[in-house]
């Protein structure tokens, strides 16, 4: 049987903790619910619980999430500031060196000191601290259990930079933001469900101000074929810039003949636009469907359907009808509107 990994409790935990005690459940049923061990729930509320002073005599009082994620928190931050005490004292470090080459564990040391009642001393979690962070590394070899081994340094190599010439959200200009201008695009790819292992995928272009959107399937998420969709896209609808995230496909953007801006990293957010639309396109391609089981048929009915509905935003103008009242189709050419049937389906 592999021995699992230990993990530090997170927030999420700790309010599951917090709302099973606090509806009566015990300990063994909490760790079973939670995949955790019964002695790290009771380490858990044990240390981390609020505590109430009554008749100067200290009591324990309730647990609370964030009460005890911000005592954890504390005690991670100290416990790095506790290996720093032994650097800053040349003399205590020389005696925890010269008893760690004896093969003294950390707590026969901290005893040893304690029973000689020397001036200088300190804990064995401040010496495990100090062994822990980068100053005492060297001397973990000597711990007599040998639990702890000095990590293999990483050879400095050459940063590669995934999105070359990239230029930040923040130097997006301020009218833009605020979608004062139409022609302002967010670009993103709707993938395949992996259970498929098929490569296929859309990439999605979206009008920021007027909420229009259209997508080309393509067969990987190369550079390359997300560039082709894009051009495509491009020779039917005027596009000023497109604002992407910091996917491997968007590598070869200064290809595609438009100003281009960046999400930071992990803030889908920054284009919540056409995440939205995203959410929108999945009622009609369900995630974790193979896209490439869609014909271009249907997807064109998909972006007909999505393109001509009312929006309360646009005054209950359809992006369509937006879209060629600013004169954004190349040729003004405007897609045919969708003709709505009751009880019909797509």
């Amino acid at each position: 049987m592999t021995k699992k990994k230990y993990t530090h409790f997170n927030q999420f935990e700790r309010d599951r903790l917090e709302a099973m005690l606090s509806g009566g459940h015990k300990q063994k049923e909490i760790a079973r619910v939670l995949q955790r061990d019964i002695g790290t729930i009771s380490r858990e509320i044990k240390r981390n619980r609020r505590k109430k002073q009554k008749n100067k005599i200290l009591r324990n009082g309730p647990y609370e999430s964030a009460m005890a994620e911000r005592k954890a928190r504390l005690r991670r931050g100290y416990a790095k500031y506790q290996g720093k005490k032994i650097e800053d004292n040349p003399n205590l470090k020389k005696y925890v060196i010269r008893c760690l080459k004896k093969h003294w564990s950390p707590d026969d040391i901290a005893g040893r000191m304690k029973k000689r009642k020397l001036r200088e001393r300190i804990s064995k979690d401040a010496i495990y601290a100090w062994i822990y962070s980068s100053w005492g590394q060297r001397w973990g070899k000597y711990l007599y259990a040998q639990r702890y081994r000095p990590k293999k340094q990483k050879k400095n190599k050459t940063k590669k930079t995934l999105i070359p010439n990239r230029t930040g959200i923040e130097n997006r200009p301020m009218i833009v933001n605020a979608r004062k201008i139409a022609g302002h695009y967010e670009g993103d790819t709707i993938v395949s469900g992996r259970k498929h292992h098929s490569k296929t995928s859309l990439a999605v272009v979206y009008e920021r101000k007027l909420k229009y959107f259209d997508f080309r399937k393509i067969r990987s998420l190369k550079p390359k074929q997300f560039n082709q969709a894009v051009i495509a896209m491009r020779k039917e609808l005027k596009i000023e810039s497109l604002t992407l995230d910091n996917g491997i496909e968007n590598q070869h953007h200064e290809k595609l003949g438009v100003k281009t801006y960046f999400c930071d990293p992990y803030s889908a957010w920054q284009k919540g636009g056409v995440e939205n639309m995203i959410k929108m396109v999945r009622r009609f391609i369900p995630k974790g469907s193979d896209i490439k089981n869609y014909s271009s048929q249907y997807l064109k009915r998909v972006a007909r359907i999505l393109n001509n509905k009312p929006r309360k935003s646009l005054g209950y103008k359809t992006p369509c009808e937006m879209m060629a009242k600013h004169n954004l189709f190349i040729k003004n050419k405007k897609p045919r509107a969708q003709k709505i049937a009751l009880g019909g389906g797509i």
